[in-house]
């Protein structure tokens, strides 16, 4: 138990300007990149030097030079990170900042489930642990899940483990594609009675949902897709005002690259990606804590997994 002020960690002592001083000065004294996703704090994505969906950090983490990584997310996406940069030091500034939906899928759970489904090709979304991703033929994002799929020379998918999105690409595809029965708790909560009350009050709104959403969400949504696909859709809409079906934080983002137009929130929150602050960057750097690794057998078969991923545009 801390006893004075002097025990308490440096972090805690230190207002938001020095903090975020502090963590750039540390950023080039250790060659670290910080990447965060849209759903994060506003403040976290502002030091952030990237922020952008799964598909677009996965790419960014790829291609980064940096010695360290610092991940502004949660655990499935920094163990994306690390397998793919193995020499690399992947840091996660909140070592509980795990994702439910990839909690309800583990690699004993799927082994036997391809005892069931021999012959189905089984596609892991990147909301996944590395385990079960090493288990996976392939890897999608929601930015290319439907992609992915029509990609594969087998008719029966094993879709795992988010059933919403599942739907979604099942019904935009000739496969037979079985689902899991996992959900985004987030999304699985944006009800269409919800939305359909904000399109009453906002008539003029263009509706878009996150393919993670119930089935009577997406079909009342104008536009259905990830979040730097919504990103993209606003940008090139004529429209201005938008109701955003999905976790708040992205329209912190839109507001930004587009501050002539209006959005409206659904009020989803993710708890665990608002567990990331600017003290626990600071920290994580400051301490070179939390550090995600991934064991090699995994890594490399995971790997094999978000590589085919990559490969397709």
């Amino acid at each position: 138990m801390m006893n004075s002020i002097n025990e308490r960690p440096l972090a805690e002592m230190m207002k938001t300007a020095d903090i975020k001083k502090r963590i750039e000065e540390l950023k080039k004294e250790r060659n670290a990149v910080i990447l965060a996703h849209v759903y994060q704090r506003k403040e976290v994505q502002d030091i952030a030097d990237f922020v952008g969906d799964s598909l677009e950090l996965s790419r960014k983490a790829l291609d980064t030079k940096a010695d360290i990584i610092v991940f502004c997310g949660v655990r499935f996406m920094a163990e994306t990170a690390a397998v793919l940069n193995p020499d690399r030091i992947v840091l996660l500034p909140e070592k509980d900042a795990s994702c439910p939906l990839a909690d309800m899928a583990t690699a004993g759970q799927l082994v036997l489930k391809k005892k069931e489904y021999p012959n189905a090709v089984v596609v892991s979304y990147v909301n996944s642990s590395a385990d079960v991703k090493a288990k996976s033929d392939i890897c999608c994002t929601s930015a290319n899940a439907v992609e992915v799929v029509n990609s594969l020379k087998g008719k029966q998918v094993l879709f795992v483990p988010d059933k919403n999105l599942g739907s979604f690409v099942a019904s935009r595809t000739d496969k037979d594609v079985i689902l899991w029965p996992g959900h985004c708790y987030v999304h699985k909560n944006i009800k269409a009675g919800k939305i359909k009350k904000l399109k009453r009050k906002h008539p003029k709104a263009k509706v878009m949902a996150h393919p993670e959403c119930n089935q009577d969400v997406i079909r009342f949504a104008d536009y259905v897709g990830s979040t730097s696909q919504m990103t993209k859709y606003v940008k090139d809409s004529k429209s201005k005002e938008f109701i955003v079906g999905t976790e708040n934080g992205l329209i912190y983002r839109m507001k930004k690259e587009n501050p002539d137009k209006r959005f409206y929130p659904v009020n989803a929150v993710c708890g665990t990606m608002k567990l990331t602050t600017l003290k626990s960057v600071l920290s994580a750097l400051e301490e070179m804590k939390n550090r995600v690794t991934v064991p090699k057998s995994v890594s490399t078969k995971a790997k094999k997994a978000i590589d085919k991923m990559l490969g397709i545009e």
